[in-house]
């Protein structure tokens, strides 16, 4: 998870929908501009253009109107993400919250070798982010059958987005590279940690660990 601001003001639908016996809290721009809020990834796994999308509830509505169409609520997640969540992770970190610090509070990692698990580090004691790395490890580890299928899927196209982000950390470091060559490869860095990029959150912990790279690059993350 990394911060994500959204635009303002709320969709003009949503009170529309909301006054209506069976509205439709997808109405009109929302689920394109939650797609743009989120870039285009999913808030929980960061996982970029998802094939599966839903405009999920941060706190279960329950029934409750306020909350379903509550513009604030509605966030762009994937239907596997969104399956495990569900009504039962309410009290997780806010990633829409300045406040919530969601990629410093928790440590992401995941060793560049095949079959290697998502390992998740609780760095502030708090319920709320204790609530966040459970739902977190269901979504990147898996905890049914079906679900560590689809978790061993993300945790591929995982894999070869921190491969490639190495990729260019090795070869902004190597010695004598012509200066346009490496201005274009920090250019690329700055992206891949940017809100744009999949899996940010990983590669922000990837700076932050290294003296090195936190000295060139830590101003981005």
């Amino acid at each position: 998870m990394i911060y994500v601001k959204k635009s303002e003001p709320a969709p003009l639908c949503l009170p529309i929908e909301k006054a209506k016996k069976n509205g439709d809290y997808k109405c009109g721009d929302v689920l394109l501009r939650t797609r743009d809020d989120f870039r285009n990834k999913c808030y929980i796994c960061e996982s970029k253009a998802p094939t599966t999308i839903n405009v999920e509830h941060f706190k279960s509505h329950q029934g409750n109107k306020d909350l379903m169409y509550d513009w604030y609520n509605l966030f762009y997640a994937c239907g596997h993400c969104n399956n495990i969540k569900l009504h039962l992770y309410d009290h997780i970190l806010n990633c829409t919250d300045l406040q919530d610090l969601v990629d410093e509070w928790i440590q992401y990692d995941i060793k560049p070798f095949p079959g290697e698990k998502v390992r998740l580090t609780v760095l502030h004691d708090d319920e709320r982010v204790r609530n966040t790395v459970e739902l977190l490890e269901k979504v990147y580890n898996g905890h049914t059958p079906l679900k560590t299928i689809e978790a061993g899927n993300i945790r591929q196209n995982l894999l070869e987005e921190i491969r490639d982000f190495q990729g260019f950390l090795f070869k902004y470091y190597r010695e004598r590279l012509e200066q346009t060559y490496k201005e274009n490869l920090k250019r690329e860095i700055k992206y891949q940690l940017s809100p744009y990029s999949p899996f940010t959150a990983f590669k922000k912990w990837i700076i932050r660990e290294n003296p090195v790279l936190q000295a060139d690059f830590g101003e981005l993350v």
